[in-house]
């Protein structure tokens, strides 16, 4: 698993690509049919299994999932498909029935990507452009922003911290994640430090010992993440906030986060965060449900997979999101959260006159 790279992004099955990650992940998977080739796809299933077997989140399911995908390659269960697609769908549905998690598939790579692989090239990366779709004042003091993923990427990044700048003594701010696939905590950091008045552990993050130390930290240097004691085989971190000095007004405005089920991974991050430290009040319906972090393998030369490695969760309770989301303080349709959130924020005008007025 030498290629592995942190992802706390993938979307949830049975949607489409893998999507950008925290940092460039190892595979970005392809939606166009490709060939199927009964020599790669067997080989991909068994790189799959040892790959689960050594790095799954949960390491007696990833000795399930490796007995089960040996089992079926025995019995033949691979040998012959329409196309690319449909086998790296069987094997994702193989796996799922095993063990449910939200981020675990496998998608073949497109002739492209497969070529770049051939020639020891990029195997993929965050986009480049910004994730921020909108951003700006709906109504005096009430401060918005529509983020559409965290890539870590510069321009995302840069977005975010001048729209903190510029807003920073707004009275509301409504953060929109309900079209968040996820990402890294580059971004959501910056809103933390703004909108907390006092240090605050956020979630808890554990990682298998052993693919840390193969690999190394997946998390780079942050200094927002701090080791912690937690059981014996598991590398347990915090994710904590410290507000820097000189804040503006956004320590003590009102928060409003609006989610929906497609609210997923990092935004799901976002989400518990802001929720278990009561710092917002979550508005819309329950999100995705994909609380384990990881990072994408290839598996040869025409298959990649995400493979969780990871979970985060509620420090308190020990409990995560996984399967289940997290659920709203004020349940809504998810297209009818910004209305909802203008409400409690007292602005007596609709959601889509507000929108009308950004750029």
């Amino acid at each position: 698993m030498n290629a592995f790279v942190l992802a706390l992004l993938a979307s949830p099955l049975p949607a489409a690509p893998l999507a950008q990650a925290a940092t460039p992940p190892a595979v970005t998977l392809a939606q166009a049919s490709e060939p199927f080739v009964k020599a790669t796809a067997e080989a991909a299933v068994r790189t799959l299994a040892t790959e689960l077997e050594e790095n799954f989140v949960f390491p007696d399911k990833g000795e399930a999932y490796a007995a089960m995908l040996r089992a079926n390659l025995a019995a033949g269960e691979y040998a012959s498909f329409g196309d690319a697609n449909a086998f790296a769908q069987k094997v994702t549905d193989d796996l799922q029935a095993v063990h449910k998690d939200g981020h675990l598939r496998v998608r073949p790579f497109s002739a492209e990507q497969r070529a770049r692989i051939q020639a020891g090239g990029n195997r993929g990366g965050a986009p480049e452009e910004s994730a921020i779709a909108k951003s700006g004042w709906l109504a005096d003091g009430v401060a918005y922003i529509d983020t559409r993923g965290f890539p870590g990427n510069e321009a995302t990044v840069a977005e975010v911290r001048k729209f903190l700048a510029s807003h920073r003594d707004a009275k509301t701010l409504i953060i929109d994640a309900r079209k968040n696939r996820g990402g890294g905590l580059d971004e959501m950091d910056l809103i933390f430090s703004e909108i907390f008045a006092a240090p605050t552990t956020l979630v808890a993050m554990d990682i298998r010992q052993a693919v840390e130390e193969k690999n190394g930290t997946p998390f780079g240097d942050l200094a927002t993440l701090r080791k912690v004691s937690g059981p014996e085989t598991i590398i347990r971190r915090e994710h904590f906030v410290t507000p820097p000095v000189g804040q503006g007004g956004l320590r003590d405005a009102k928060v409003y986060l609006l989610i929906s089920k497609n609210t997923f991974s990092a935004a799901e991050h976002l989400s518990l965060s802001l929720k278990r430290t009561k710092r917002a009040t979550l508005i819309g319906e329950a999100t995705g449900g994909g609380a384990h972090f990881g990072g994408g393998v290839p598996l040869g030369e025409s298959y990649g997979a995400f493979i969780p490695v990871g979970r985060t969760f509620d420090p308190d309770t020990g409990q995560s999101w996984e399967g289940i989301g997290v659920k709203p303080d004020v349940e809504v349709p998810a297209d009818r959260a910004l209305d909802e959130a203008l409400k409690l924020a007292g602005v007596n005008k609709s959601a889509e006159v507000a929108l009308a007025a950004l750029k």
